[in-house]
């Protein structure tokens, strides 16, 4: 085992020694408790920092930092490291956008368009991938409000960059169906910049940042950061390339520290900065959430699995429900970054987690039961595969040694999809990994063919070819090994 996961720093945290910590249904425990606990989550899971806030009556009650920001530089992760916040940055907007609707400089259901002075297509937009050129023969993009926006139901891709043909495109009729769009709270940003003539960087300053003392956090890089930065990881605790972000983007350019982020999410939780009843909408259902998937294939196919929380979306949280009231929550993903943060508002009991590490997520299952006794959130659905977690073995309807079943060993990669398959064994089952989606064992049902009948998916290896067909609702996609 690497050295810098031996070794762990109590960096400046707070919480009391010997402090007791309630969780959602009552039970309490101490907070030495939680510190063994996450140093042997983090051993366990490989992961190189992990930061946690946990809140009882809505105060945070333990705020603590493990581990390293910058594992080959040995640098240890502090309250003032800078983090990259990635979609925790969306929190952040979608409390300023509450802000804009309480002040009614937006109402959440007039056509953003009718905000612009000219058409939305006709903006010039200056910076990476920007623009509304793309749209012009879509007139579908003057029905968008911002409550599509803050709801993901603008019908806008994640990002256009992530599509084929890198064109913003809308992929289904506005405010039908729940699909995870950073464009879409892009474009909420340009009308509110549009609205005020100041840029988002300014607009957070002056209406979070500054109010409430969060000076070492920014949507745009700022110098100050270069002696005190956080480098998200990969699994080998090899740092990845920093982004340092230029253009403010709603949709994940903020740069923060974990005392910040904790003074955020203490006014948010607390309704400071919007009223009482704004706070409420903002974190209340406002359409269900049916797909299977968060992200990736299943995203687009429905199922029942979440129907027992009633899975949806508020404005800028997800929100469900459970015996012990109503929750809302949000995450942050990228390279080398893992963050969770979830409220219990009728329990006034919350934490916030942040990780520097692709391992960091794999802990969160087991971090939220034990802190604050959250069993509840779809973990499956975010894609949260618990470090420890062993699909269920399948029948081989033939006969295969191991040696039969590691030729088809690797990952697989396709131009089709925008998704990798990575192939493994643990005994006699193939097990397929795919980007946004649970690992599940395959059945081997003939020579180079294996099923997972339970989604529909047949995978047909060639290996002469070095290819691997896949097969899933009447489609077929190629995709080749690595």
């Amino acid at each position: 085992m690497k050295t810098y996961l031996l070794v762990f720093f109590l960096l400046v945290s707070t919480y009391l020694l010997g402090q007791s910590i309630k969780r959602i249904d009552g039970t309490q425990y101490s907070a030495d408790s939680l510190n063994a606990k996450i140093e042997n989550l983090m051993k366990s899971a490989n992961v190189t920092g992990v930061a946690v806030s946990v809140f009882n009556n809505n105060k945070a009650i333990f705020s603590k930092t493990y581990g390293l920001a910058n594992v080959p530089e040995n640098i240890p992760l502090e309250q003032s490291s800078v983090l990259y916040a990635a979609s925790f940055a969306k929190t952040v907007f979608a409390y300023i956008a509450m802000q804009f609707i309480q002040e009614k400089l937006i109402d959440l259901d007039k056509p953003l368009v009718e905000y612009l002075n000219k058409p939305l297509p006709d903006y010039i937009i200056n910076g990476f991938r920007r623009g509304y050129h793309d749209l012009k023969t879509d007139k579908r993009y003057e029905k968008i409000t911002a409550r599509m926006c803050l709801t993901h139901t603008t019908g806008f891709p994640n990002w256009r960059w992530f599509e084929a043909d890198k064109k913003l495109k809308i992929k289904f009729d506005p405010g039908t169906r729940y699909a995870y769009s950073g464009e879409g709270l892009y474009l909420l940003q340009f009308v509110m910049e549009q609205i005020t003539g100041k840029d988002y960087e300014t607009i957070s300053q002056e209406r979070v940042f500054k109010p409430l003392r969060m000076e070492n956090t920014s949507q745009i890089w700022q110098t100050k950061f270069n002696d005190k930065i956080a480098y998200g990881h990969n699994v080998k605790g090899e740092p990845y390339e920093l982004m340092k972000w230029k253009e403010a983007s709603s949709g994940g350019s903020m740069s923060t520290t974990f005392e910040d982020f904790t003074k955020f999410y203490s006014a948010l939780i607390n309704g400071r900065g919007i009223d009482k009843r704004f706070f409420r909408e903002m974190t209340s259902q406002q359409i269900s959430i049916k797909s299977r998937r968060q992200f990736g294939p299943l995203a687009q196919i429905d199922g029942t699995e979440n129907d027992e929380i009633q899975l949806g979306y508020g404005f800028g949280v997800g929100t469900f429900f459970t015996p012990f009231g109503r929750a809302f929550f949000k995450e942050g993903h990228d390279d080398g970054w893992g963050h969770y943060s979830i409220c219990f508002p009728d329990k006034k009991i919350a934490v916030v987690i942040m990780t520097n590490n692709d391992n960091g997520e794999s802990i969160f299952k087991e971090l939220l039961e034990y802190s604050i006794g959250d069993k509840f959130t779809p973990w499956q659905w975010q894609n949260y595969i618990p470090y420890n977690y062993i699909p269920p073995p399948v029948t081989n309807l033939i006969k295969l040694t191991p040696k039969d079943l590691d030729q088809y060993i690797g990952t697989y990669s396709s131009k089709e999809l925008p998704i990798k398959i990575k192939i493994t064994r643990i005994a006699l089952n193939l097990i397929a990994e795919a980007t946004g989606q649970v690992a599940f064992a395959l059945q081997a049902v003939e020579k180079d063919q294996f099923s997972y009948e339970t989604e529909g998916i047949v995978l047909v290896f060639n290996q002469q070819e070095n290819t691997m067909i896949l097969k899933q609702s009447g489609k077929i996609y190629t995709f080749r090994r690595e």
